[in-house]
């Protein structure tokens, strides 16, 4: 089944807090075989998607839609620019989002230069169409939708959301195995807890993706803690 009708984006959509419509695009086409592809001009490999079915498509969409509000119309593709947490944010203040899964060889350019005002690519990498790019930007998108996620404290401490990654998390049992939970996160003292958290994200940081830290809003405490782990 879809995991879209699983966790926090099914109990959403039963709640009205966001809307899924996946579309068809041989719904949009006039031949009895229902082509939405066919060979590319030139010769080649593989098969490209035509652009009637997708024009079709999203002009429907479109009338349906809210009238007034601005609707991007995002091409899932391995040349769009790459989904990040800031895009994803900047998605997620749209009222309505129109997604095109690209397949085979790709779309006919036509829908890229006079259709799809933007492009997203989830990775340097080759799936086998945009559809599981889409849930990408769908969940992550929605997470950030008031009420979808229980507390809004989740995704404001969220990976990336701050500019670095999230520090370590545990819950109980306090001891597993031999495994023991940091004393301070057992302290009660808040202060010394949100150091430490702080500080343990600008390591973990630090130790896996440093070329987070150039852009991260560092204060002077975080830069003398990152110094000294240069120091060794």
């Amino acid at each position: 089944d879809s995991p879209f009708g699983e966790g926090i984006l099914a109990r959403a959509r039963e709640r009205g807090l966001i809307e899924i419509s996946p579309h068809d695009l041989r719904d949009y086409t006039h031949d009895r075989h229902r082509t939405v592809d066919d060979s590319p001009f030139g010769g080649g490999p593989g098969m490209v998607m035509k652009p009637e079915p997708h024009f079709e498509a999203v002009e429907a969409i479109r009338a349906k839609g809210s009238a007034g509000d601005p609707v991007p119309v995002i091409l899932l593709s391995p040349q769009g620019r790459t989904l990040s947490q800031p895009v994803v944010e900047e998605l997620a203040r749209y009222r309505e989002i129109i997604l095109i899964c690209g397949r085979y060889e790709g779309v006919d350019e036509r829908v890229r230069n006079h259709l799809a005002t933007d492009e997203i690519s989830v990775g340097d990498y080759i799936l086998g169409g945009g559809e599981i790019p889409a849930m990408v930007l769908i969940e992550a998108a929605s997470r950030l939708i008031p009420g979808v996620v229980g507390s809004a404290d989740s995704t404001e401490n969220d990976s990336f959301t701050t500019g670095l990654l999230q520090h370590p998390q545990y819950t109980r049992p306090a001891e597993y195995r031999g495994w023991n939970v940091p004393d301070v996160l057992i302290s009660g003292n808040h202060a010394l807890i949100a150091r430490w958290r702080r500080e343990e994200s600008l390591r973990r940081t630090f130790e896996r993706r440093p070329d987070l830290l150039e852009a991260a809003e560092l204060t002077d405490e975080d830069r003398r803690f990152l110094e000294g782990l240069r120091r060794g």
